[in-house]
C-alpha cells in the first residue's frame, strides 16, 4: 500500500491471524504504527517480549465489549482491523449470549467508535461459518457482517467506510483440526465425523495477504471473498496420520457436510476477478469484474481447486515447524 503511513488498530491482535499480520506488516509497512487492542494480558505480554524495542507497536488491554475503551484505542487512528471474536463453536453453542455480547454488540461498537473516532477504513474478518449458519457462532458473525455493511449508510456523512473480508479455514489457527488428528495419530486412530466432509483451506500467509490487499481496494460495503481450494478431511487425516485408521464418529450439532463462501443469492450482486469475488449490494461496479452465471454457488465441494494429499502434508509439516505457510 502507498501513501501516508498507516495507524492501524487491530482486534483480537494476539491470534493466530493478528500475530501473523503484526508479522508481515512490520516487514512491509516500515512507516505504519499498529496498536494491538486485545483482553488476554498473557499473550500481549509475551508479544510485547517478542517484539521488544518495536517502536512501530503498541498495545491496549481491552475488550471490543468496552466501547468507552475502544473509542480511546481508536485516537489518531485511520484503518482499523477488526479480528477479535469468539470463535470456537461448542463454546459459543454453550454461552450463547456471551458470544451474542462479543461477536454482535462488539461489532456494533467497533462500528460507532470508527465513526466517531474518524476512523477512514475499517475492514471486518469473517467466516465461511456466516454464510447459512447452522449453528450460533456463524449466526453471529453473520449479524456482524450485516452491520458492517449496513454501517456505511449509518455513518452517513461522515467518511467512515466499511468492509468485510470472508474465508475458510486457516492452516495452524488456533482451534485448527490438527492438533486433534497429530494427537490421535500417536494413538493409532483418528476419528472424522463424516468421510464425505470438504472445508475451504487457507494458510495464514495468504489470509493477511487477502487482507492486507483488500485494505487498499474497499471503498465501503464490500464482502471480499478470495477463491482458495477445499480439502477433503480424510486426505488431511491421510496427511497428517498416514498409518493411523480412520473412524467415523457421526456429525456434531451445528456442523455442514460442506461450507459455503457465496450463495446463489449473493452470487447475485457478485462480480468474479482472477483471483476473487466482490459482493456488493449498492455502489459503483468493480473495475475488472464479471457478473456471475445464475444459480452459482461457490462451495467447498463443488470447488475447481483442491489441494492434493502431498500438499496438504507440505502445509502441515510447515505448520509443525512453527512457519506461516
Amino acid at each position: 500500500m502507498s501513501g501516508k503511513p498507516h495507524q492501524i488498530l487491530l482486534t483480537g491482535g494476539t491470534g493466530s491471524f493478528g500475530r501473523a499480520f503484526v508479522r508481515r506488516f512490520l516487514e512491509r509497512e516500515p512507516s505504519c504504527t499498529i496498536r494491538v487492542y486485545s483482553r488476554d494480558e498473557l499473550k500481549q505480554y509475551e508479544m510485547a517480549r517478542e517484539y521488544e524495542g518495536e517502536s512501530r507497536l503498541r498495545f491496549f488491554i481491552g475488550d471490543v465489549r468496552d466501547r468507552e475503551r475502544l473509542f480511546r484505542a481508536m485516537h489518531g487512528v485511520d484503518t482499523v482491523v477488526h479480528a477479535a471474536a469468539m470463535k470456537q463453536v461448542p463454546i459459543c453453542e454453550y454461552n450463547p449470549a456471551e458470544a451474542v455480547k462479543t461477536n454482535v454488540n462488539g461489532a456494533q461498537n467497533i462500528i460507532d467508535c470508527s465513526i466517531d473516532a474518524g476512523v477512514s477504513k475499517v475492514i471486518a474478518i469473517s467466516t465461511d461459518k456466516a454464510v447459512n449458519p447452522v449453528n450460533l457462532y456463524g449466526a453471529t458473525k453473520l449479524c456482524a457482517e450485516k452491520l458492517f455493511v449496513h454501517g456505511n449508510v449509518y455513518s452517513g456523512p461522515r467518511d467512515t467506510h466499511f468492509s468485510v473480508v470472508r474465508y475458510g479455514n486457516v492452516v495452524g489457527s488456533r482451534g485448527s483440526v490438527i492438533p486433534l488428528f497429530l494427537r490421535q495419530a500417536e494413538t493409532g486412530t483418528v476419528t472424522v465425523t463424516d468421510r464425505r466432509m470438504t472445508r475451504f483451506w487457507l494458510s495464514l500467509s495468504a489470509a493477511v495477504d487477502f487482507v492486507q490487499w483488500c485494505m487498499g481496494e474497499a471503498e465501503g460495503g464490500e464482502i471480499f471473498v478470495p477463491k482458495i481450494p477445499s480439502m477433503r478431511i480424510t486426505d488431511l487425516a491421510l496427511a497428517l496420520a498416514p498409518d493411523a485408521i480412520v473412524k467415523e464418529i457421526g456429525i456434531r450439532p451445528g456442523e455442514k457436510l460442506h461450507e459455503v463462501l457465496l450463495t446463489a443469492e449473493e452470487a447475485s450482486r457478485a462480480f468474479e476477478f482472477p483471483t476473487h469475488y466482490i459482493a456488493k449490494a449498492h455502489g459503483k461496479v468493480p473495475d475488472g469484474g464479471k457478473r456471475l452465471p445464475d444459480g452459482f454457488v461457490y462451495s467447498s465441494d463443488t470447488n475447481t481447486q483442491w489441494l492434493s494429499v502431498d500438499h496438504l502434508d507440505d502445509l502441515c509439516r510447515d505448520v509443525q515447524r512453527g512457519g506461516q505457510s
